[in-house]
C-alpha cells in the first residue's frame, strides 16, 4: 500500500485551516465571503424543494402501502437490487376468501351466491388498486426518488465544496492581511524577525532583511488567494447552475403529478363502475331477506289472496287497517337505506301500523301520501 506521507499532512494541514477559518467566524474574529442574493435565494428555493419532496414522497408510500412492515420489505428488496415477490391486495385476498366462503356453503344458498358475487367484485377492486399502485410507483414515486437519491446528492456534494473552497479563500484573504500589516509593520521599524506564529512555516533565509522577508510572503499569499478565488468563483458557478435546474425540476414535479392524479381518477372510476355493476346484480334479488322472514312468520294460507312464494312485501300495495294505526314521534333522524323505507326527522310525528308477517323490529310509517317501513327503535309510541 503506497502510504504517502506528504499528502496525508497536506489534506490534515488543509482541514486544520478550514476549521480554524470557520471557528473563527462563528465567534466573530474573522470576515466571511458572503455569496450574491440571488445566489441565497437559489439555495433557499432548493432547500425547501428537497423537503416538501421528502414528505410528499414518504407520504405518498403510506398512502400507496399503509403497511409500515412491507414497506421496509420493499425497500430492503430494492437496496439488494432483487425484485419483490408480488403481493396480493386487500381486495383480491377479500375477494378470494369471500369466493371460497360462498363455495364452502354453496352457490345455491342465497348467502353463498351473494359472497360469490360480491367476491368477485372484491377481486376486481384488488385488481384495480394493483393497477394503481404500479403506475403510481412508475409516474410519480420514481421520478421523485430518481430527485432526492440523485439530483439532490449531486447538488449537495457541489454545496459543500462550495462552501470548503468559501473557507480556503477566507483563509487565503486573512493571510494576505496578516502578511501585508507585517510588511508595512517592518517597513516602518526596520529589520525585524517575521512572527512565524502569524504565517504557515517556510524555510526563511534568516539573513535576509525583514522587509524583503514580508514582501516575499505578500506576494505568495496573494498568488494563493487569486487560486483560491479563481477556484471559489468556478465552483460557485458550477454550484449556480446546478440550483437554477430546480426549476426544470419543478416542472418535471408538476408533469408527474398531472399523471397521479389521472391514474388516481382512473381507479375511482373503475371502482365507481364495478360498484354499479355490483348493485345492479344484487339488485335483482330486493328484500330477499324480508320474504324469508315473513314467510317463516306466517305461512302463506289456503285461500285465492295469499301471496305466492317468491313474492316480496311491496310497500306501495299495501293498506292501513281501518283500527289499529297509532301516532308516534320520531326521537332520531334516520335516513332511508332503500325505496322501501321510509327517511325520519327527530321530533315529527307519523301514522304507523303494522301488517302480518311483518318484522316485529320494524313498523309501517306514513306521513302524507310517503309510505314506508321505519325501524321500532328510532320511535315513541302514543296512546
Amino acid at each position: 500500500m503506497d502510504f504517502n506521507v506528504k499528502k496525508l499532512a497536506s489534506g490534515a494541514g488543509l482541514f486544520f485551516t478550514r476549521a480554524v477559518q470557520f471557528t473563527e467566524e462563528k465567534l466573530g474574529q474573522a470576515e466571511k465571503t458572503e455569496l450574491d442574493a440571488h445566489f441565497e435565494n437559489l439555495m433557499s428555493r432548493a432547500d425547501c424543494t428537497k423537503l416538501w419532496t421528502e414528505k410528499i414522497f414518504r407520504q405518498t408510500e403510506v398512502l400507496l402501502q399503509p403497511n409500515p412492515s412491507a414497506r421496509i420489505e420493499e425497500f430492503l428488496y430494492e437496496k439488494l437490487d432483487m425484485k419483490a415477490p408480488s403481493r396480493a391486495t386487500n381486495g383480491e385476498l377479500l375477494g378470494q376468501y369471500m369466493q371460497d366462503a360462498g363455495k364452502e356453503f354453496g352457490a345455491g344458498t342465497p348467502y353463498g351466491n351473494t359472497l360469490m358475487i360480491v367476491g368477485e367484485c372484491e377481486s376486481r377492486l384488488g385488481a384495480a388498486e394493483r393497477e394503481f399502485l404500479q403506475t403510481s410507483a412508475i409516474s410519480f414515486l420514481a421520478p421523485l426518488r430518481n430527485f432526492l437519491e440523485g439530483d439532490w446528492r449531486t447538488i449537495s456534494k457541489e454545496r459543500r465544496l462550495l462552501e470548503n473552497l468559501r473557507l480556503d479563500l477566507d483563509a487565503c484573504k486573512a493571510r494576505v492581511k496578516k502578511a501585508k500589516m507585517a510588511e508595512a509593520k517592518a517597513a516602518c521599524e526596520g529589520e525585524t524577525a517575521p512572527d512565524f506564529q502569524d504565517t504557515r512555516p517556510r524555510n526563511y533565509v534568516l539573513s535576509a532583511s525583514a522587509s524583503a522577508l514580508w514582501t516575499e510572503e505578500v506576494e505568495k499569499a496573494e498568488h494563493e488567494l487569486r487560486v483560491a478565488q479563481t477556484e471559489f468563483d468556478r465552483q460557485a458557478e458550477v454550484t449556480r447552475l446546478l440550483l437554477e435546474g430546480i426549476s426544470s425540476t419543478h416542472v418535471n414535479h408538476l408533469r408527474c403529478l398531472h399523471e397521479f392524479v389521472e391514474a388516481q381518477a382512473a381507479f375511482y372510476k373503475h371502482c365507481h363502475h364495478h360498484m354499479q355493476e355490483l348493485q345492479k346484480e344484487l339488485s335483482r334479488f330486493p328484500n330477499a331477506f324480508t320474504l324469508n322472514s315473513a314467510a317463516a312468520a306466517a305461512p302463506a294460507s289456503d285461500g285465492a289472496g295469499s301471496p305466492a312464494d317468491g313474492d316480496t312485501l311491496k310497500i306501495e300495495e299495501v293498506q292501513a287497517p281501518a283500527t289499529g294505526t297509532r301516532k308516534a314521534k320520531v326521537l332520531y333522524d334516520y335516513d332511508a337505506a332503500d325505496s322501501s323505507e321510509l327517511s325520519l326527522l327527530a321530533d315529527e310525528l307519523i301514522t304507523v301500523f303494522t301488517v302480518p308477517g311483518m318484522d316485529s323490529d320494524w313498523l309501517i310509517g306514513e306521513r302524507g301520501n310517503q309510505r314506508g317501513k321505519v325501524p321500532v327503535t328510532y320511535l315513541e309510541l302514543l296512546s
